[in-house]
């Protein structure tokens, strides 16, 4: 099996580098090799490697500064998933792309399903909203994985910012009526593994390709969150000037940022583990082995 990845240096490329390793040759890019906003560049690849899969893990992920740079974040969330997806079907390749809770717009009481309706509150939400479409009407077999709040060993995140912070201050506010699940990068990159090997040894005619939820187990706030990986570095012996006592909760109002986010961030996993009989471990557990990894690799 010849694999073709983007975004190689993110948080999920990063990973899946170490997971799509066992399954075949690997062609890994980043952003120098191939920016995908350049649609042609994009096709060039696809047609000098020949993959039998390919894994999308690039994007323009900066949901503040979208707002400025729509163009840009069109180009690469929007426009880039559809051009994959024609010169996959062309190949007769599969491909694998990474959504975001952000296509919703937060206001719905429970976690949210696959088949429930898309309304983005932002650029980058409908970005990646018109990414999934695109992909979707492409004509290539795909599997694409809606997550949320990203977090890995590797790259920037909310627990490596609260520990730099938690070294610098001995105050803060952190928004406390945003709901969601941590979702390791590790924990996305050895689930899309899984499949795959699970594709390999099975054959791809009759297998469930499709859209589906991806997310740990569990829900929490990003103040009960900060709090969890202060308590988390406390327990492993790092010095803080920061406690859990002192990080104020505040409400989104409170914390104005260029683009709207969600107040519900929660997505039903239902379909995944009943189609793929998979379970799900805590965000908490996740959360622990990435700390660990971050603390002994600052």
């Amino acid at each position: 099996m010849k694999i073709l990845l983007t975004g190689k240096n993110g948080q999920v490329g990063f990973a899946l580098q170490r997971s799509l390793a066992a399954l075949g040759e690997v062609v890994a890019l980043g952003h120098a090799e191939c920016d995908l906003a350049d649609q042609a560049a994009i096709g060039g690849w696809i047609r000098k490697v020949k993959p039998d899969i390919i894994v999308n893990a690039a994007g323009y992920t900066d949901v503040d500064k979208a707002e400025a740079e729509i163009a840009k974040a069109m180009a690469v969330n929007a426009r880039a998933p559809g051009v994959i997806g024609e010169e996959a079907a062309r190949l007769g390749a599969c491909v694998v792309h990474y959504s975001t809770d952000y296509v919703f717009d937060g206001t719905k009481t429970a976690p949210y399903a696959e088949n429930d309706a898309t309304n983005p509150l932002s650029v980058y939400g409908l970005s990646k909203r018109d990414g999934e479409l695109a992909l979707q009407a492409s004509g290539a077999r795909h599997l694409i994985f809606r997550t949320s709040w990203v977090v890995g060993a590797h790259g920037d995140n909310f627990a490596r910012t609260i520990l730099r912070l938690a070294a610098e201050r001995d105050r803060l506010e952190v928004v406390a009526d945003q709901i969601g699940a941590p979702t390791p990068a590790a924990l996305l990159a050895e689930s899309t593994a899984q499949l795959l090997r699970q594709m390999q040894r099975e054959g791809s005619d009759g297998f469930a390709f499709g859209l589906y939820h991806l997310v740990p187990s569990g829900e929490t706030t990003w103040h009960e969150y900060a709090c969890f990986v202060l308590d988390a570095a406390a327990r492993a012996g790092k010095t803080l000037k920061l406690k859990p006592r002192d990080v104020k909760a505040i409400t989104t109002a409170e914390y104005p940022t260029a683009a709207k986010r969600p107040a519900n961030s929660r997505l039903d996993t239902t379909l995944y583990r009943r189609t793929f009989g998979l379970e799900l471990p805590s965000w908490q557990s996740g959360v622990q082995k990435i700390l660990r990894e971050i603390l002994q690799n600052p």
